[in-house]
């Protein structure tokens, strides 16, 4: 007498839930990631023997790094009304401002901030002298006559 094998059976294990859990601390870590703020570059200043202060609000500052980048910086103060009292939150800005759009982004910060602000350049020894120049035509051409260069005090 033939006797015949066992059949097997197939085992099949559903996938759906693992990949639903993959999925879903994919998107939890997505969410909660802080991500890494803007680097602010370090520029080298140039030396002087000016002791004049920088106001402490108000201001645009306008970094130029060795690398001929521009970067704009800026403190937005907002006022919110938090249980009937208001609070003042300042908030800071960093933005990346190529030369060829420097004048909007300018003239952008200024309408944010209002036209009694002062305008500060801090840039690297490093820098070449036609960005800077560049840069200078573009402030007057949005009638910013008067800045501030921010320099490293020397002493002696």
């Amino acid at each position: 007498m033939l006797r015949k094998g066992k059949r097997r059976v197939a085992i099949k294990i559903d996938m759906t839930p693992m990949v639903d859990i993959a999925f879903l601390l994919l998107i939890f870590y997505m969410s909660t990631t802080t991500f890494k703020p803007p680097e602010v570059k370090s520029v080298s200043l140039v030396p002087s023997h000016s002791q004049v202060k920088l106001p402490e609000k108000n201001i645009i500052n306008v970094t130029v790094t060795a690398e001929d980048s521009i970067f704009i910086e800026y403190i937005d103060i907002k006022t919110e009304i938090v249980e009937g009292r208001e609070i003042t939150v300042p908030e800071r800005f960093y933005r990346y401002a190529p030369i060829e759009r420097f004048n909007y982004e300018l003239v952008d910060v200024r309408r944010q901030l209002g036209l009694n602000v002062e305008v500060v350049v801090k840039a690297d020894r490093d820098a070449s002298y036609g960005v800077m120049r560049k840069l200078m035509r573009t402030m007057q051409e949005v009638n910013i006559n008067q800045f501030s260069l921010v320099t490293e005090l020397e002493m002696g």
